[in-house]
C-alpha cells in the first residue's frame, strides 16, 4: 500500500477495509461546507441508511446522493469539495450530533471518496487532503491503540476511571472508546493522563475513522500484523504532531460605520 505521507512507512500486509474500498482512498478523508442544515442532512441519512444509521459502503451511494450529502453542485471544484467535506464532519461531530454521529461521518467520507474518484482528481490532490497532514478541526475524539493496551489487568484502568467513555472489548479484553464528545471531561482527561502505556489519544473525526479501520484489520489478524501495528503507530505519531500545530481559523473583525460621524 502507498504511504499516506512523503516519509517512508511500512507497507501493509493485510487489507485495511472489509468493504470494497481501495486503501489509496485513505488519502481522501477531509471535510466540507454547505448551506444545508444539520436536520436536513440527517433526514437524508435516514432515508439512505434506515432509522438505525447503519454503516454504508460505496455501493450504497449514487452520484446524486453523494452530491446531496455533501451539499455541492455537480460542477464543483476540488476546493468546494474539500470545504464541503470539512463542514460536514464538523456538523456531525459528537459534540454537535449526539446520536448516529459515527455512521454519518463514515457516509460523508464515502460520498467524498466517490466524488473525488468520479471527478478524476489525482494522487497529488488526494495527498493535499490527508487529515494526518492537515487536520480538519481540533482533536477531541478518543482513540485507544489496543495493540498496546494492558486490558482488564491495568492498575489505572480507563474503563474504571471514565466508564461513560470507555469499555472493555469482550473478544480481546482491551479497552475501547465507546463514546465521543468528552474533550473537556475531567474523568476522561484523567484516564488519558494515567494510562501506563500512553495508548489513549485525542484525534480528529476523520483521523479516528482511518485509525479504527486499520486497528480492526490488525485485531482480525493478530499473528500477521506487525507491519500494520508499526504503520498504525506512525499514523498516531503524525496525528499528534499535526494536531498540536492546529490553530482555529481566526475570526475576522466586523467593521461598522453606524456610529461614525461623517463630516
Amino acid at each position: 500500500m502507498e504511504s499516506l505521507f512523503s516519509f517512508s512507512t511500512p507497507s501493509l500486509t493485510t487489507p485495511l477495509f472489509s468493504r470494497s474500498r481501495s486503501p489509496n482512498n485513505l488519502k481522501t478523508l477531509i471535510f466540507s461546507s454547505s448551506s444545508y442544515s444539520s436536520s436536513s442532512v440527517c433526514d437524508h441519512f435516514c432515508k439512505c441508511n434506515g432509522s438505525d444509521h447503519q454503516s454504508a459502503t460505496d455501493e450504497d451511494l449514487s452520484i446524486s446522493a453523494a452530491h446531496d450529502i455533501l451539499g455541492v453542485d455537480r460542477d464543483c471544484s476540488i476546493a468546494d469539495l474539500k470545504s464541503a467535506f470539512r463542514s460536514r464532519v464538523k456538523l456531525f461531530h459528537p459534540d454537535v450530533q449526539k446520536s448516529g454521529s459515527d455512521s454519518m461521518i463514515r457516509r460523508v467520507i464515502s460520498a467524498y471518496e466517490l466524488l473525488l474518484e468520479r471527478n478524476g482528481f489525482g494522487a497529488y490532490e488526494r495527498e493535499q487532503l490527508d487529515p494526518f497532514d492537515k487536520p480538519e478541526c481540533e482533536a477531541f475524539d478518543l482513540f485507544v491503540n489496543e495493540t498496546l493496551c494492558v486490558g482488564k489487568g491495568c492498575p489505572y484502568s480507563c474503563v474504571k476511571t471514565a466508564p461513560h467513555a470507555f469499555s472493555f472489548v469482550a473478544s480481546t479484553g482491551t479497552a475501547r472508546a465507546t463514546s465521543q464528545g468528552h474533550g473537556d471531561d475531567y474523568e476522561v482527561q484523567l484516564a488519558v493522563g494515567q494510562c501506563p502505556r500512553s495508548c489513549i489519544h485525542f484525534v480528529t473525526p476523520s483521523q479516528r475513522v482511518i485509525l479504527e479501520e486499520l486497528l480492526d484489520s490488525i485485531m482480525s489478524f493478530p499473528f500477521n500484523s506487525s507491519a500494520d501495528a508499526d504503520y498504525l503507530y506512525s499514523l498516531i505519531t503524525k496525528a499528534k504532531f499535526e494536531n498540536n500545530r492546529y490553530r482555529k481559523p481566526k475570526r475576522q473583525p466586523k467593521a461598522s460605520t453606524d456610529n461614525v460621524d461623517w463630516f
